[in-house]
């Protein structure tokens, strides 16, 4: 594990980048610096991510509790939204009430044993099994010992909830609760930076945060403009059928 912070997005952008894993939620809250500028506001597609939702898997303790810690996972800051204003728990919902969820694509015949690191998951319980057992947990064990459940915390406990988690100190047996800190975060991830038509990426607030384009049908007008920075807007695989090219578009 990476013991040294990771600050704000920019240090979770940076640890993406070189591939370190578990590292982008560092041992320390990744919370703006304290003196930092305040937050821009979501636009309104972004600010009704976890407003107004039906809900296809979660349940609304559930849904809360899951938008309490992708807020602290990749909070808002001088950069933009975070992940709650993006939409992770609706991508997340969706995707555990379908066939992910479900398992399809996992081998469980087992034996279901303990494995090295390089072997990946090795639990019994599918997607949806483990994220909803892992939740409930969570939530008994911050009501015992916080008198509340984790939603509710301020960001400090919730912050050091998440590192016991990380460091699989909280018994949530059978389930290893650093497995489940884990996939919370690789969910996370991937809601904050998927295509929107999938239900996170509100306003496509990740793509722009790291210049990607999306699903632009072709770069022929860009492919060899070394060196310059991509300024357009993003499309979405929803919107991408009303992207035109511009007819013998030159480079520049």
């Amino acid at each position: 594990m990476n013991d040294e912070p990771v600050a704000g997005r920019r240090g979770l952008l940076k640890a993406l980048a070189v591939g370190v894993p578990g590292a982008a939620w560092a041992p320390h809250a990744l919370g703006a610096p304290k003196d930092a500028a305040p937050p821009p506001q979501p636009s309104a597609s972004a600010a009704n991510a976890s407003g107004n939702r039906t809900l296809k898997f979660f349940n609304a303790q559930e849904a809360r509790t899951m938008d309490a810690i992708a807020a602290r996972l990749i909070p808002a800051d001088e950069l933009g939204p975070g992940a709650k204003e993006a939409g992770v728990t609706n991508f997340l919902d969706g995707q555990l009430a379908g066939a992910w969820g479900a398992g399809s694509q996992l081998y469980r015949q087992g034996p279901f044993e303990k494995g090295t690191p390089e072997q990946g998951y090795q639990l019994s319980f599918t997607p949806a099994e483990m994220i909803r057992r892992g939740l409930a947990s969570l939530d008994a064990a911050v009501r015992k010992q916080d008198g509340k459940p984790f939603a509710e915390l301020d960001e400090a406990r919730q912050d050091a909830w998440l590192r016991d988690l990380q460091a699989g100190k909280p018994d949530f047996s059978p389930l290893p609760s650093d497995v489940f800190f884990q996939a919370l975060l690789e969910a996370t991830i991937e809601g904050f930076f998927s295509d929107p038509l999938y239900g996170g990426n509100a306003d496509m607030v990740g793509w722009k945060l790291v210049g990607f384009p999306g699903a632009f049908a072709s770069f022929s007008n860009d492919i060899e403009r070394h060196g310059v920075i991509w300024v357009g807007q993003p499309v979405s695989i929803a919107n991408a059928a009303s992207h035109k090219m511009t007819p013998g578009g030159k480079h520049g």
